[in-house]
């Protein structure tokens, strides 16, 4: 049987889907430089990218594992949630961007190499090999990163709404694709958090791809347990959490 859902949930996975779909019809390339989320010094970002990247995704198994979660756990109660929790997974990952970048930045401009200079050839896919003079080829690779890499999904959205479920109903049990027993959600869900922790402070992945943005995952987890515990801690209404 399939549960009901609400009108927002519903037009958020609709608005996710057309997306989806737009992007795979017209040009994932195209889609994913206009709409996904890029470094604010980079040339391809636009401000409009901190909410739409939060539709977009970068394949069937990302798209339906977000899905299914919102699917699962969403009502309409939880739509300005899904909204904080994305904004705040965006943001927390645009700071870490951030000092990957300058701190590495601020190596190659104290060296006397001109900053506009360096962002002129990141802008141009390039970089210049006399870079590696003054910083090592792990800082090169991070600061490149930093600097190119786009986000798209609505990974840190979902991981709100997780954490604010788990928060508010610890001991509902979930049963779980990979696990053939039900799992309480106050250890599922710290759990998920503890693999992305290990995954985004090691590089290593355990469930994911490598190319996860496991730092937007954690700034989703922590927006949305700040605004579930503020919202329960002040009780706006005795129906919040019906």
């Amino acid at each position: 049987m399939f549960r009901s859902i609400t009108d927002g949930v519903k037009h958020l996975l609709i608005i996710n889907v057309i997306m989806f779909g737009a992007t795979m019809l017209i040009s994932p390339e195209m889609m994913y430089s206009k709409f996904g989320l890029f470094f604010p010094e980079n040339n391809t970002f636009g401000i409009w990218q901190i909410f739409t990247h939060m539709f977009m995704h970068g394949g069937l198994s990302h798209i339906l594992f977000n899905m299914f979660a919102l699917y699962m756990f969403g009502t309409n109660k939880f739509l300005l949630l899904y909204f904080s929790s994305g904004l705040g997974a965006a943001l927390i990952a645009l700071l870490f961007s951030y000092y990957n970048f300058y701190s590495i930045l601020d190596i190659l401009v104290s060296s006397d190499i001109n900053k506009s200079e360096i962002l002129d050839t990141l802008n141009q896919g390039k970089y210049n090999t006399g870079w590696l003079s003054v910083i090592n080829e792990v800082d090169l690779n991070t600061f490149i990163s930093a600097f190119n890499t786009s986000m798209v999904g609505a990974s840190g959205a979902i991981f709100g709404i997780l954490v604010s479920f788990g928060y508010l109903f610890p001991e509902t049990k979930l049963m779980l694709l990979f696990v053939p027993f039900p799992v309480k959600a106050k250890y599922f869900i710290p759990g998920i958090i503890l693999l992305d922790l290990f995954s985004a402070t090691t590089g290593v992945s355990i469930f994911s791809p490598s190319n996860t943005a496991y730092i937007a995952h954690l700034g989703g987890a922590l927006t949305g347990f700040l605004v579930i515990y503020y919202w329960k801690k002040n009780q706006f209404n005795s129906n919040r959490w019906d």
